[in-house]
């Protein structure tokens, strides 16, 4: 097949690229060209928000697959119509399992479990972009198919629970430097993980499948963890004592900068348990096979052994210190008031 990614190396995205091309698909990606370029991948060098450059540069181009791993919501959606509406025989918009019902009625997230978060812009975005898609596959035939996948994972960066713009590697300095950490709420809720080769497989199986078009699928693993149990399964790859806090969420919320809670009760607070049978049923054969602690070995392995992985962020390693503070002095004002 003849794919073309809008995006392409990003954690998702980077494992799906290295599946395909060992396949022998011809892959082409569009994206600024600030990342490296899968070897055996073809390269449009734009930003897709410049809808001249790209249309001039996609002219006389017809592709069995488009997917945009970067569309948040309508108005980036609108412009992929425009421009790949008669280019491609499929469409594949990136979701997010974000978008189901917060707090969840259920606790197993199927494909027909509401969309509805008030919380997270991010999700409601991607629900708004969902339905503008289907509107069109209904009216018009637009050959869609819509993935929503959870907490992905791959060698560079671990999946945390609390961290900073910047990502999760201040997390695991502090972890390896001995210091608290922060967890959210008690760290009972269930979550789930899926290593992004693990996705791959089941995103690849969808592509030129005639019974995913118009079609809503969620991709993710198995395997259920606690965020206890995911921030002890780190620790003790690290070789480190975990010196977890935990922090209720209304604290947390209170203390983050506004505009930034969604991640929490939109979220992270929640459990999240999901039914893949839809996948297993439209890609015969497929499971995630990499269980968290395999695959975070290989996570810890890479950032410290690739310091363009190293991404410290002093200002949400104060804010970890001045929360931490902030409730050991709560809790100690208690005790004293007894």
């Amino acid at each position: 097949m003849k794919i073309l990614f809008i995006g392409g190396t990003g954690t998702i995205s980077n494992s799906v690229s290295e599946l395909l091309l060992a396949q022998g698909h011809e892959l082409w990606l569009i994206n600024r060209g600030n990342n490296r370029t899968p070897q055996g991948a073809h390269a449009i060098v734009a930003d897709i928000n410049n809808e001249a450059d790209v249309l001039q540069k996609l002219q006389g181009m017809q592709f069995d697959v488009v997917a945009d791993f970067i569309a948040y919501g309508p108005v980036q959606l609108q412009r992929d119509y425009r421009l790949f509406k008669s280019r491609t025989r499929q469409f594949v918009y990136i979701s997010s399992a974000s978008a189901y019902q917060k707090p969840a009625a259920n606790w197993l997230m199927t494909e027909s479990t509401p969309l509805y978060n008030p919380y997270w812009k991010y999700s409601q975005d991607k629900i708004a972009g969902e339905e503008l898609l289907m509107k069109w596959y209904r009216e018009e035939g637009f050959p869609v198919t819509i993935v929503r996948p959870s907490h992905t994972y791959d060698c560079r960066k671990a999946p945390l629970g609390v961290t900073g713009a910047k990502g999760s590697y201040q997390v695991l300095k502090r972890m390896k430097e001995g210091k608290p950490v922060i967890i959210q709420g008690d760290g009972t809720s269930l979550w789930t993980l899926t290593h992004s080769r693990d996705f791959a497989k089941g995103f690849v199986g969808l592509l030129g499948n005639a019974h995913a078009i118009g079609e809503v699928v969620q991709i993710t693993g198995d395997e259920a963890l606690t965020w206890n149990q995911i921030y002890q399964i780190i620790a003790d790859v690290m070789g480190v004592p975990l010196k977890a806090v935990h922090v209720p969420s209304d604290l947390l919320e209170a203390s983050t900068p506004a505009g930034n809670n969604g991640w929490l009760y939109g979220d992270k607070a929640n459990c999240a348990l999901f039914d893949n049978t839809k996948i297993k049923r439209l890609v015969p054969g497929f499971t995630a096979t990499i269980r968290f602690d395999q695959g975070i070995r290989e996570t810890i392995e890479h950032v410290f052994s690739h310091p363009e992985c190293q991404i410290e962020d002093p200002q949400m390693d104060a804010w970890f210190d001045r929360v931490i503070a902030a409730q050991t002095a709560a809790i100690e004002a208690v005790r004293q008031a007894k």
